[in-house]
């Protein structure tokens, strides 16, 4: 063990190969004595080799890169190359891509299914009670949109917990999650009460602690910090591909009979259950995934990847029926812990065009070595910085995700007519007490919810990894909050945008849709840089690697709590709003609130997710 005091570490202070570590069952040539090692030269006094061969042979067979050159020159230069200057990474440069596709297929199931419902909600509820007004629908949409996160609040932490210890890990916890939402949606589409649909959509939350867990597995698939701005874009843009999908789906699938009555208005399982058909379409992406991550999902977990893995064996089974079966000799990496750097090789017979990716990890040449073997007590978690981060999200997730649940309530709130005013006798009196909505049908609004998502992926795969590796991630992400309050302003005047059409009518004509367009490009704009940037933020906050699981567990229930609290508060407000001509009030509200994030960001800084240093961790040689 070195002189080093336990503490805060700074990055800098970390040897260049920190992340990575060589273990195998052969002997490495840290271990091995250069005067007995075939191909190694003699090392003088100061450390230098007298020949330094790119690869020498150990005696185990295996073929090693000889490191220790690079280590020195590392040590005594402070940094590494690559710090200076900064490139920007590309898409293909990230390690582990095929892992990757899994996690973003896992992810992309849950917001198409929870994005799905919105475009549908208000007019499914009233279905369920014609009798209630537009205010107390627009409360239950609240709790009912809610209600997951609510769940999710009481047990995501625990779902940390869990993905952390030692008999369960990350794997579990993601396909426990899948199938729990999998039955919450298709007990969803078959409701038909207010409170029916509101246990199915408890019990998804319930059962579901993956966000957090996905974000725990890509931080330990990709540890390099300069993937980071790549890797944790994965699980946000995922999002917006099912913000696309969901809603599309949701208002062309919903209430086929009243959409279609040529086709369907005779088909009494339609006329029964009118919403089930987008649940059991979303409940088919949610199966297909399951049974991806049970095949081809491995388990990130340090001390379980060498567990026996059922599902991953089958995987490779049926993959290796598709596989040529021709071989050659080629080399195939041994496993090592970080897979994103290999530094043994061993001859074997195998497909030329295997590759670090392609390498089995239920392999027994290697052995997997901890990075710790001691864990954080709980009570140490929280840092000052882990504080502040929280903080932060809170007040973020508040109101993006309260936005995201009143922005299809206001679409589908009807129109404010003047010849029958609600509430009575009401007279908008500009430029704030005006009230009524778009009054747009499921599929308009689906269109709309689409336009959100599409330019958040096109400003995700274009404009967010340059700008952050050029500002940085916090100023990115400090920037962005600058946008949320201009939206929350301009949202609710919407309503007042001129329209093709008279009311009662929906809104209609170009200047609806670009005016539409032009305040989600704002939102978007902010939210592209700020979920991102904040994902990052929490996962770098971490004390120590030990409570990673845990630390997004709790990152989890913050943003649960929050986006818990938002959709019922504001829900409840904009009812109140609508019943008193003041439409605009909960959305300057939100706008208060987003202040509040700015204010909180200048709190946060960047960690390196081992401020804390227990006896037992790692540390570089030398």
């Amino acid at each position: 063990m070195s002189d080093r005091q336990y503490g805060k570490v700074e990055d800098e202070d970390r040897g260049p190969l920190s992340d990575f570590e060589f273990d195998s069952d052969e002997e490495s040539l840290g271990d091995a004595d250069p005067a007995l090692e075939p191909g190694l030269g003699a090392r003088d006094a100061g450390g230098q080799d007298g020949t330094t061969p790119l690869m020498a042979a150990s005696r185990g067979g295996a073929l090693s890169i000889d490191t220790s050159t690079a280590v020195t020159d590392f040590g005594e230069r402070g940094r590494r190359p690559s710090d200076s200057p900064k490139k920007v990474v590309a898409w293909m440069d990230l390690p582990k891509k095929k892992q990757l596709i899994v996690i973003t297929l896992a992810r992309l199931s849950e917001p198409l299914v929870q994005t799905s419902l919105q475009s549908y909600m208000f007019y499914q509820l009233q279905w369920f009670d014609p009798s209630l007004p537009d205010s107390a629908i627009s409360s239950q949409a609240g709790i009912l949109h809610a209600s997951f996160t609510a769940a999710q609040f009481f047990t995501a932490m625990m779902w940390g917990r869990i993905a952390d210890s030692s008999w369960a890990g990350r794997k579990t916890v993601i396909l426990i999650g899948l199938l729990g939402t999998l039955l919450s949606c298709v007990g969803y589409g078959f409701s038909t009460t207010f409170y029916q649909a509101l246990v199915f959509r408890c019990l998804g939350g319930v059962t579901n602690g993956n966000v957090g867990v996905l974000r725990t597995m890509i931080s330990e698939i990709v540890r390099e910090k300069k993937y980071q701005s790549r890797a944790f874009l994965i699980l946000p843009m995922t999002f917006n591909i099912g913000v696309i999908i969901g809603p599309v789906l949701g208002g062309v699938l919903s209430d086929p009979a009243g959409s279609y009555p040529d086709a369907f208005s005779k088909v009494n399982f339609f006329l029964k259950f009118p919403y089930a058909l987008p649940n059991l379409v979303s409940a088919g992406f949610l199966c297909m995934a399951l049974l991806l991550c049970w095949l081809f999902l491995e388990e990130t977990h340090d001390g379980l990847q060498d567990k026996r893995d059922i599902g991953l064996l089958l995987g490779q089974k049926l993959t290796g029926l598709f596989k040529r079966h021709d071989t050659s000799i080629a080399y195939t990496p041994l496993r090592s812990r970080s897979m994103s750097i290999s530094t043994d090789l061993e001859m074997s017979p195998v497909t030329p065009r295997d590759s670090i990716e392609d390498a089995p990890t239920t392999s027994k040449k290697a052995t997997v070595r901890r990075r710790y073997t001691t864990r954080l007590p709980f009570r140490r978690i929280f840092t000052s910085n882990v504080t502040f981060t929280f903080f932060a999200q809170f007040f973020l997730t508040f109101h993006v995700g309260t936005f995201n649940s009143l922005w299809f309530v206001f679409l589908s709130t009807p129109v404010f007519n003047p010849a029958d005013p609600d509430p009575p006798g009401f007279v908008p009196q500009l430029p704030f007490r005006f009230t009524g909505g778009l009054g747009l049908p499921p599929r308009s609004v689906g269109m709309a919810m689409a336009i959100l998502g599409t330019i958040g992926i096109i400003m995700q795969l274009f404009l967010y990894p340059g700008m952050s590796s050029r500002l940085g991630t916090i100023r990115s992400y400090r920037m962005c909050l600058f946008l949320f309050p201009i939206t929350y302003a301009l949202v609710p005047y919407l309503s007042i945008v001129p329209s093709t059409t008279a009311p009662p009518s929906q809104k209609t004509g170009p200047g609806i849709w670009i005016a539409i367009a032009g305040l989600l490009l704002i939102h978007v704009t902010g939210r592209t840089f700020a979920l991102p940037g904040q994902t990052i933020l929490v996962n770098n906050c971490t004390p120590h690697p030990s409570v990673l699981g845990t630390v997004h567990g709790l990152g989890q229930s913050v943003s649960s709590f929050a986006r818990t609290l938002g959709p019922i508060l504001c829900g409840w407000l904009y009812g109140q709003g609508l019943s008193h001509g003041l439409v605009g009030g909960v959305f300057w509200g939100l706008g208060g609130v987003a202040i509040g994030g700015l204010v909180a960001s200048f709190f946060v800084w960047e960690g390196n997710g081992h401020e804390i240093w227990l006896e037992g961790d790692e540390e570089e040689e030398g």
